[in-house]
């Protein structure tokens, strides 16, 4: 018997079944027999980055040009399209206001992009714009619930907790889900549920991290090998295993055993991925690195390749700041000097790289903005009775429009698309069928899409 004691834990631990490879291993059985990890079709993507526009895009200065509105600025929603229109507090009828910016068609799809979004236009042939999305929770923080999570409340899984929960992980070294939550200036502040996993285990919760810090206190302590950090998870997971076995069956404690053993995994791969000093030039140009305004989510888009390139499944990439009650045309100005060029060159290197066919990229808001003036400000209210979105590669039929509004780019008129068709949409490319993919909770099989809800085939061509 050797005389440190420690060693001696260490190796009884592994004796006994319960070191930290032996119970880690147990773990992830149990995770993937918690999850479905099955797909109900052929799947189109692998891995999902959303591009989480929070504030709401107007528009009718974006991907929905509106020549009645230059006809008609300063005139009130004509009676036709006002008696269309939810009853809900902020859809104002009065001063209707033109465009600050034109619109042109771009590629050979022919779709008019507005010119605040020049270096996004130029790959419109690989968007598919869908123009009808429509619901009617018209105020940030439960809006925003609404586009990730399905609800107004957040207390339900987000669409990427779904994700993970319905396909796994493709990566033990990382985590499956990760976010970025970035200029959250403003009033729109990050909802936790847009990340949370509501009533699934919480193992299928998202991870949230610092693009310019990576992920918080990763890094190895100065002095500690990794065989001793390895004997102190090992001690630690003893203690709380038994713990559990105690306690029953508490997901908030396993989630937390399974978190060591990422972390562990994490001090050596996460280092790597938020290391991006290999990149060439070039691909730090074709990001925007190098421009003041655009730089913080230039390297966010960066890492959203990078990790879609390691295995992880779901990215989800917030970017807050869209909010437009005055000045429209300084607010947008500024939102698109932030994210047009390095969402453009994100499309490229994904394309360049072969991924894009594998990797769905979603476009999207809580909600779009009135085509009225606010006050005399010359800015936009909150309008969620017909916004765009868009979705590109992940087997996406890029250079189509998908559904319209009225003249005026109030409501959805034509293909009304709602948050659950959308989600299931994003679920379809993954290959799982919404209403098949089932959790029960308190007795009852939940699905992602609560009030129903269907993919939108047509994106898929």
């Amino acid at each position: 018997m050797t005389s440190n004691p420690w060693i001696d834990r260490r190796r009884f631990l592994y004796g006994g079944g319960l070191g930290a490879g032996a119970m880690a291993l147990q773990l992830l059985r149990h995770a993937e027999a918690e999850g479905a990890n099955a797909t109900h079709h052929p799947a189109t993507a692998s891995s999902v980055i959303f591009l989480f526009m929070s504030g709401g895009p107007s528009q009718v200065d974006t991907f929905d040009p509106k020549p009645e509105l230059d006809r008609l600025a300063g005139k009130d929603v004509p009676d036709s399209i006002a008696e269309t229109i939810p009853k809900i507090k902020r859809a104002g009828l009065k001063n209707l206001m033109g465009s600050p910016w034109s619109f042109k068609p771009y590629g050979e799809s022919g779709i008019p992009v507005s010119d605040l979004l020049p270096k996004t236009a130029e790959h419109v042939d690989d968007l598919c714009v869908i123009r009808s999305m429509q619901h009617n929770n018209p105020v940030h923080g439960p809006g925003e619930c609404v586009a990730l999570t399905g609800t107004a409340a957040g207390d339900r899984p987000s669409i990427g907790s779904w994700s993970l929960y319905g396909l796994g992980t493709a990566n033990e070294s990382l985590p499956a889900f990760i976010g970025m939550n970035l200029h959250t200036d403003g009033m729109q502040f990050p909802q936790g549920a847009g990340w949370g996993s509501g009533f699934l285990p919480s193992g299928f919760q998202g991870t949230v991290v610092d693009p310019a810090k990576g992920i918080r206190h990763v890094n190895m302590p100065e002095q500690t090998s990794k065989q001793q950090r390895r004997d102190q998870l090992e001690l630690i997971r003893w203690f709380n295993q038994r713990h559990l076995d105690q306690s029953g069956g508490q997901s908030e404690l396993r989630a937390r055993l399974e978190s060591y053993e990422t972390a562990f995994q994490m001090q050596t791969s996460a280092p790597e991925l938020f290391d991006i000093g290999k990149e060439t030039q070039q691909t730090r140009d074709l990001y925007g690195l190098n421009h003041p305004d655009g730089k913080t989510v230039g390297r966010a888009c960066l890492l959203a390749r990078r990790m879609v390139q390691r295995g992880v499944r779901f990215v989800q990439v917030r970017v807050g700041g869209w909010d437009a009650h005055g000045n429209i045309k300084g607010n947008h100005s500024k939102m698109a000097a932030r994210t047009d060029v390095p969402i453009a060159g994100l499309l490229t290197d994904l394309k360049q790289r072969g991924l894009l066919q594998s990797t769905l990229v979603v476009w999207a808001g809580e909600f779009g903005r009135t085509p009225t003036m606010e006050g005399r400000g010359k800015g936009r209210d909150h309008s969620p009775a017909g916004y765009s979105i868009w979705m590109a590669g992940g087997g996406v039929q890029g250079g189509q429009i998908i559904g319209a509004t009225d003249p005026l780019g109030y409501v959805a008129t034509e293909r009304p698309v709602s948050p659950h068709d959308f989600h299931a949409t994003m679920l379809h490319a993954l290959g799982i069928d919404a209403n098949r993919l089932t959790y029960n909770h308190h007795g009852r099989d939940e699905v992602p899409t609560v009030f129903g809800g269907e993919a939108v085939g047509e994106v898929f061509g």
